[in-house]
């Protein structure tokens, strides 16, 4: 799913996300995270703690990158729900294995200078 168009919003956890939305107008009090809305999964503001779709946004800005959220329960923390990220590049048409960084196909990694004299 791309970056949507709006300004990115501050999570109950107190980060920046661009999935995230919070309408608080005339005492409206409705929170939600789109990505997991759109996958058709519930949304609680404990899962902002530990997701880390923020810093996925704050590192890499690739406009081909599809990200889909599960929401799962690890075994090492029973009872606390986390967010885990698969990420798919519409460009090069594979999975990404590490979001932050991309498929290395749209951006050149790392990036090539010249040194002329």
């Amino acid at each position: 799913m791309s970056r949507p168009c709006f300004d990115d919003m501050k999570t109950p956890a107190g980060r920046e996300c661009p999935h995230f939305f919070g309408d608080y107008y005339r005492g409206r009090n409705i929170e939600e995270c789109r990505l997991l809305t759109a996958s058709g999964q519930s949304w609680s503001p404990d899962l902002c703690k530990t997701c880390p779709v923020p810093e996925i946004a704050r590192a890499n800005s690739c406009h081909y990158m599809q990200l889909r959220l599960t929401v799962v329960r690890p075994i090492t923390a029973m009872f606390q729900r986390r967010v885990q990220v698969t990420a798919f590049c519409n460009k090069s048409n594979r999975n990404v294995i590490e979001p932050q960084v991309g498929c290395g196909e749209c951006h050149d990694i790392p990036f090539k200078f010249e040194v002329k004299e």
